[in-house]
């Protein structure tokens, strides 16, 4: 896993028996990733209602549970989100993102399980 950068990672849930997949930017560290994303999101409300997440990249497919860490801005966040800022620093001002509006969250994925492949090894976790 890449540590310390900025990662783009298709995140799926489901609604209804109904896949939805998007492609988020998503930091990783611990057994987790993390990503800046907003409270009323359709993915944020399947995750409300199912927790249960998938998520690919380049060089891993896994398994895991969302879970909202809450706003942003909240004080038991400082330290990840200034970790975020910095990751996310080339895009994070850009507009997209309200700071002040208390529905921009950061999302949790902790993983559960998954596949790492690196060249040509096939590692489970």
């Amino acid at each position: 896993m890449e540590i310390g950068k900025d990662t783009v990672i298709a995140l799926a849930t489901a609604e209804n028996q109904v896949p939805y997949v998007r492609y988020v930017n998503a930091y990783y560290e611990d057994g987790a990733f993390y990503v800046i994303t907003y409270a009323l999101s359709h993915k944020m409300k399947h995750i409300e209602n199912n927790s249960s997440v998938a998520i690919a990249g380049e060089w891993f497919t896994a398994h895991g549970k969302g879970i909202n860490l809450g706003y942003w801005g909240k004080e038991k966040n400082r330290r990840l989100a200034e970790k975020l800022q910095s990751v996310f620093s080339e895009w994070i001002d850009n507009g997209h993102n309200d700071f002040c509006d208390e529905n921009t969250i950061i999302l949790r994925i902790e993983l559960t399980d998954g596949v790492l492949l690196s060249h040509g090894t096939r590692y489970e976790f």
